[in-house]
């Protein structure tokens, strides 16, 4: 219904901000990662939102980008995970580290995330498989084109998200494309 919000900053009190657009204020509750990039008050600023209205109430959360808003919506598709926990998650890791926790089935990661026990975790990195996909959650790992075309060149000969980035974090970060192909299919082999 409510898809994004532009206007002016009125007030912060985390994890809520108060957008006053055209005299009317929304309270927005926002991730600490889109809370700390926040402007000055009485700030232009810009936030995509998710509107969420339940029998209590109807809650606006906002997002500083889309991928944010992604991860947020493929998180509260989960069942026994809500607009809280969601926030949470999001509170406590990028959606870049999300989506490398998620790819290389890291549960460790997730369990820090204050709310989040083992049983959540393991059932976050099992829905979330393949949703974030391995251009978002390894674009944190990829220091160059070559190393991203080398990434490409593994999942294409068939093999997993995980066994790809493991063998990316494994070559050294100078590697050529074809060299690096050739040094992580070893490194592959011998797995």
């Amino acid at each position: 219904m409510i898809g994004k919000l532009t206007g002016t900053l009125s007030d912060k009190n985390p994890p809520q901000v108060l957008v006053d657009c055209n005299g009317v204020g929304y309270e927005v509750h926002v991730p600490m990662s889109t809370f700390y990039n926040l402007p000055d008050l009485g700030s232009m600023i810009s936030l995509l939102t998710h509107f969420v209205v339940r029998e209590d109430a109807q809650i606006l959360y906002g997002f500083a980008s889309a991928q944010e808003r992604e991860a947020f919506r493929q998180l509260i598709k989960i069942s026994g995970v809500g607009p809280r926990t969601a926030l949470s998650v999001l509170s406590g890791m990028s959606v870049a580290e999300l989506a490398q926790a998620v790819t290389l089935q890291e549960a460790g990661r997730l369990i820090k995330v204050p709310g989040i026990g083992k049983k959540t975790a393991e059932r976050l990195l099992l829905e979330l498989k393949g949703k974030l996909g391995p251009d978002i959650g390894l674009s944190a790992s990829i220091a160059n084109a070559a190393q991203a075309d080398i990434l490409q060149a593994l999942l294409a000969l068939g093999y997993s998200d995980k066994e790809a980035a493991l063998a990316l974090k494994a070559l050294p970060a100078e590697a050529g494309v074809s060299e690096g192909i050739k040094l992580a299919l070893k490194a592959l082999s011998k797995a």
